[in-house]
């Protein structure tokens, strides 16, 4: 068959320039007063928005793949998966040091358009709401629940309460861990002097304690070894838990690398996100002080509440409080190592 012939592609128009040059109108200019910075203002968080849509992208990607029933070692998915994160994480960075650009905008600079703005708010953002919510956030854990509510499009609530209702990352990488066989699969431990892995563990774990630390031990106890007990309220369940916590131990095994990568992009992108945040709330307080946001938020009060208590991932960054150094890590049985190399 011949080939079609395509139309030849023109930069300009393979990138839509024409409608992404043309989509800042200033209200000030509406207005007639001079603002020459809300077009920087304008431009940055249209990026903002651009690169947020590029996550909730890569993001998607990373779910589909985590939605297959299995996951084989010997396939591209969890290279892929690392790649797509740690994709995510650069992003982050840039977005981190984009606010830089908006520092350059003195407090009276944006005081010349600010009043123009209400009751518009970054606080609007969709997608980053998509993105906490796609993530792991839920709905009963966001900061001040009633504002997010009140100050959005009923079609843009339901955008967001559609992101709450999938299988969040969070879900999907706990039922990831759950399948893990290397820890409760027996026939690797059948024969080895250390049958309960986790009782030689702690044994171990407990030796290392310093008299300030001796407290760990109880909640060491709590989250590995009392199943019965295992605290309901957690995001991870008892299984992935210690499944995470092997996969950091034993990381060096070529089986584990990925895994591990996997891992610490996760906790590499709530760090990311806490950093914008934080990031947000340092040059809210520079330039507006004490006065409420724009959308009637208490400002950076408001901003420095929702920081602290969105975090997705807390679990796993809690669980290097139970790490042993190399040298005191418990040996594993000659058919588990096997089945941790290549073969």
């Amino acid at each position: 068959m011949e080939k079609k012939e395509r139309k030849p592609v023109y930069y300009a128009e393979y990138l839509q320039l024409n409608k992404i040059l043309n989509a800042q109108e200033p209200e000030s200019a509406k207005e007639g007063i001079r603002a020459d910075d809300e077009m920087l203002f304008i431009i940055i968080h249209q990026a903002y928005e651009l690169w947020f849509k590029q996550i909730l992208h890569e993001l998607s990607v990373v779910r589909a793949i985590f939605k297959q029933p299995n996951i084989h070692n010997n396939t591209p998915d969890i290279y892929n998966t690392v790649h797509r994160l740690e994709r995510v994480s650069r992003i982050l960075e840039v977005a981190v040091n984009q606010m830089a650009i908006l520092e350059t905008m003195t407090p009276l600079d944006f005081l010349d358009f600010r009043d123009l703005l209400r009751p518009a708010s970054g606080f609007q953002s969709i997608q980053f709401k998509m993105i906490e919510a796609t993530l792991g956030l839920r709905y009963e854990n966001r900061y001040a629940k009633n504002y997010y509510l009140t100050q959005l499009k009923e079609e843009d609530i339901e955008r967001v309460k559609a992101a709450e209702s999938e299988e969040s990352l969070l879900v999907l990488i706990n039922n990831w861990l759950e399948r893990m066989p290397f820890v409760k699969d027996s026939s690797y431990w059948d024969g080895s002097e250390n049958k309960n892995f986790w009782t030689t563990y702690r044994e171990a774990y407990a030796g290392s304690l310093s008299e300030g630390e001796k407290g760990n031990l109880a909640t060491f106890d709590l989250l590995f070894m009392d199943g019965d007990n295992y605290p309901a309220d957690r995001s991870f369940s008892a299984d992935a838990n210690r499944n995470a916590l092997f996969i950091m131990l034993y990381r060096d095994h070529p089986m584990l690398h990925l895994p591990y990568e996997l891992l610490d992009c996760l906790l590499e992108i709530d760090e990311l996100l806490s950093m914008w945040r934080h990031r947000h709330i340092h040059m809210v307080q520079r330039t507006i002080g004490k006065r409420v946001g724009t959308g009637g938020s208490s400002g950076s009060e408001y901003l420095r509440a929702a920081a602290d208590s969105h975090y997705v991932f807390k679990e796993l960054a809690e669980l290097t409080s139970f790490l042993l150094p190399r040298n005191m890590l418990p040996q594993l049985p000659d058919t588990l190592v096997k089945s941790l190399g290549y073969h």
